[in-house]
């Protein structure tokens, strides 16, 4: 068995190759020298037109019908013409067209390649724990380029029409579907900071840069203008999705910095689409004005709030639309695509963002959509993004590393070691100056770990080459080695930063990601906090996000959800639907693991019956106000809950004035609490420990030994009686006893039921309800009485009195 085992594991190490070397073998046709020419799909030369007429006596040779032209059909022989000899041809049995099938066999041709190099990526565990997937993609992307290029043939190029339309939409998609919602806008103005500021500052600090190198004479450089210059920093200084996603997923990062560092990869598409778009147009300007500028600036607005809104507007028909499919579940995860789909095209065609588009409708439509279509409509939906997502990151990178090959380069080493160099120090400046101005107004901070991983994260991909490769040769005779420069930074990012990310994430001990299953508990608690800090935020007269997110659900919840949630959902509440979600969830893991037939079918009928109970509840009998006593209540509560409003001036604890009147307070509290400890010493001193009491033998022993000894009292009312303060103790030579002028003038010794019962201590009267006991001074608070009062509040060693001898000796 060890044997068969040792044997089996070379074999198993050399699968990806062997995938490698099938998809390599299936691109043969793709290769071979007869009719082929560059992928008309992903290179720069137009698709082929049909119909299609054969023309010519080779086999195989297809061209295009004019449009408009007719094309005349030669009739067929007439067989029945006297003196007309025939040509009779054998039945081709087995023909080659390649031709015909050519741009979809290509296509899949490099789809099924995609997919078998991520299949023996992920074979092999110690590969894909050193080297992340898309370096490794980029890496078969210029083998695959390097053997076209070999055999003669001309590689083919990513253009931008085919990323931008094809590529980038599902993976924009799959990450605004998937949005984790309350971390996004919990961080949100961080991550707007970051994304607009921070890429402001990068494109314009490396645009000024490479323009001041430009300058130096000698370097070959000086016909790159200023213009030219900030074009090129617009387009290196964004950080793209794709990389960012591709990497970070990997490396498992906690939660806080995965939705900073890819929230501003997906927010600042906006300013680099209108940097872009300034710049080049700005290049075909003779003189650019002031009007010029004002008009670029506001078109950030436009973009940005623009590619949001038709997001929002698509969002909102997708999920009116799923009202209407529970008797077709087969076409609800289509709407959901071609929703999307269609906002994103629709902003392109008026050149705002498309990706604040594809965000902006996934968002929008996720929690109206998930509650009218099935479950597996919503497996369908998942699973699908997931996988058209995968794929068309495998296609960027590989078509990544084949454009490297197939492109023209033209290698200048100041330009592009100045621009390397230039990145890393402004995302690096760019990340601490903006951290330092964040830190003051969030609650928790950003430490300097934090602040290292958002800067080294700053990956660039695939957007900025083909925003490279859009530039016109015309305005930009340097194209070409803007490409090149773009290129190494890209290479430098992806391999470098993205192969040492993950060693620097476990040794400076950055905190991961915690794979936990939310709860009923966890949702009801974080309900609770959000309710409780809105009424905080209502009280103290500050408006923060939480109140304008309960305003926001208030309204979700009154009007939004009655029109796009078809049925009783809409009236669901929170809480109820997510139980159901988490039910639903949990059947299906039992159904899966087999674990189904271990628990009994009572649980859920029980636990459901107690949500949703089918009795009606009782309702509370309340006393009935009159209309006069209930206005008069409201009446109070308006006038003084407006007083307040307006009274309390909205703060933070910033601007938290101390009170005044808040030490002396504290003093007060102090001297109360000082004053109960010796009241309480007090009482521990002149409380009588009582007797132990005997088993009832021996009480029945008592009395049956002497009956008349155990008998009541009948004089007990005569007896002297003191009168004791607890909160000012008095010594016993100042205790008044009320039967003292009796005592006085009797001689007669005492009477034996008064030496067994001693004397009779009674507490003080309370004082009334509007003094102070406290801090009132009595009639014995004297200087002598305090004395007494501390002495007896520590009286020092004391023999204890022996058993049957009374608290307070006679005669003393």
């Amino acid at each position: 068995m060890q044997a068969k085992g040792s044997r089996g594991a070379p074999s198993l190490r050399a699968l990806p190759f062997l995938f490698l070397v099938a998809a390599l073998l299936g691109m043969l046709p793709l290769l071979h020298s007869h009719g082929v020419q560059s992928d008309p799909v992903m290179a720069s030369e137009p698709p082929h037109h049909y119909p299609a007429v054969i023309s010519g006596n080779e086999p195989g040779d297809i061209t295009a019908a004019p449009l408009g032209v007719s094309q005349e059909i030669s009739p067929l022989p007439n067989h029945s013409s006297p003196g007309h000899a025939k040509n009779r041809k054998a039945f081709p049995v087995l023909g080659i067209d390649y031709t015909h099938v050519r741009i979809p066999f290509e296509i899949s041709l490099w789809i099924l390649l995609a997919c078998l190099m991520k299949l023996g990526f992920h074979v092999i565990p110690s590969v894909s724990s050193i080297v992340p997937e898309s370096c490794l993609l980029i890496v078969v992307g210029l083998l695959v380029g390097g053997l076209i290029k070999g055999v003669g043939e001309s590689p083919p190029i990513l253009r931008s029409d085919i990323f931008f339309l094809f590529l980038l939409p599902p993976i924009i998609l799959d990450a605004g579907y998937f949005l984790p919602l309350r971390q996004f806008t919990e961080n949100l103005g961080t991550i707007l900071i970051f994304a607009v500021v921070g890429t402001l500052w990068n494109a314009f600090f490396l645009g000024g840069l490479m323009y001041a190198v430009c300058q130096i004479s000698g370097t070959g450089l000086n016909d790159i203008g200023l213009l030219a210059n900030l074009l090129f920093g617009s387009i290196i200084s964004a950080v793209d999705p794709v990389a960012v996603l591709a990497v970070f997923e990997e490396i498992h990062i906690n939660e806080l910095l995965h939705i900073l560092v890819f929230g501003e990869s997906l927010l600042n598409d906006a300013v680099t689409v209108v940097l872009y778009h300034l710049f080049e147009e700005f290049a075909n300007f003779e003189q650019v004005t002031v009007t010029d500028i004002i008009l670029g600036f506001l078109s950030f607005f436009v973009v940005s709030l623009g590619g949001v809104f038709v997001g929002v507007i698509y969002g909102v028909i997708a999920a009116f639309t799923s009202r209407f499919t529970s008797h077709i579940r087969v076409i609800e995860p289509l709407f959901v695509f071609l929703y999307s789909y269609m906002a994103y095209l629709s902003a392109e065609l008026f050149h705002l963002s498309g990706i604040m588009a594809l965000i902006a409708s996934g968002v929008v439509m996720r929690p109206y959509v998930e509650a009218n279509i099935s479950h597996k409509s919503h497996t369908t939906i998942k699973y699908f993004l997931k996988m058209w997502s995968s794929v068309s990151e495998t296609l960027i990178f590989i078509f990544l590393g084949v454009s490297t090959v197939a492109g023209r380069h033209y290698w200048n080493w100041t330009f592009i070691i100045s621009t390397l160099i230039f990145c890393l120090i402004a995302r690096v400046l760019g990340v601490l100056g903006l951290t330092w101005f964040i830190n003051k107004f969030r609650i928790v901070k950003l430490t300097p770990k934090d602040q290292f991983i958002i800067a080294y994260g700053g990956l660039r991909g695939a957007i900025a080459f083909s925003l490279g490769y859009l530039l016109d040769y015309e305005h930009f005779g340097m194209r070409d080695m803007f490409l090149t420069a773009i290129i190494t930074v890209i290479f430098f990012t992806v391999f470098v930063q993205g192969m040492t990310i993950r060693p620097l994430v476990d040794l400076l001990a950055v905190k991961k990601k915690q794979e936990t299953k939310r709860s009923i508990n966890e949702e009801i608690h974080t309900q609770f906090l959000d309710h409780l800090l809105t009424g905080i935020e209502d009280i103290c007269g500050h408006y923060g996000h939480h109140h304008w997110k309960d305003k926001l659900n208030r309204f979700n919840k009154k009007y939004v959800k009655k029109c796009l949630i078809a049925g009783e959902r809409s009236k669901e509440p929170q809480l109820i639907a997510f139980y159901h979600k988490m039910e639903m969830k949990q059947a299906i893991e039992l159904v899966e693991s087999g674990g189904l037939g271990k628990i009994p079918s009572a649980i859920s009928t029980v636990s459901m019956q107690n949500i949703n109970p089918k009795a009606l509840p009782v309702k509370r009998i309340l006393p009935a106000l009159s209309k006069d006593k209930e206005e008069e209540i409201r009446k109070i509560l308006r006038n003084n809950l407006q007083k307040t409003r307006q009274r309390l001036r909205s703060y933070n604890r910033h601007t938290l004035v101390a009170d005044p009147y808040e030490e002396a307070w504290n003093q007060m509290l102090l001297r109360r609490q000082k004053a109960r400890q010796l009241e309480q010493k007090i009482n521990n001193y002149l409380t009588v420990p009582a007797h132990k009491l005997d088993s009832p033998t021996m009480s029945r022993a008592r009395i049956g030994s002497d009956p008349l000894a155990y008998e009541p009292k009948s004089d007990s009312g005569n007896l002297p009686i003191i009168t004791v303060d607890p909160a000012s103790p008095q010594s016993p030579e100042s205790v008044d006893l009320v039967n003292e002028e009796l005592k006085g003038t009797s001689c007669l010794p005492p009477s034996p039921e008064e030496d067994e019962e001693g004397l009779v201590m009674r507490v003080k009267d309370p004082s009334s309800p509007g003094t102070d006991d406290v801090f009132t001074p009595g009639a014995g608070d004297s200087p002598s009485n305090q004395r007494i009062m501390r002495c007896l509040s520590d009286p020092g060693p004391q023999p204890e009195p022996e058993e049957g001898e009374p608290f307070i000796p006679k005669g003393k």
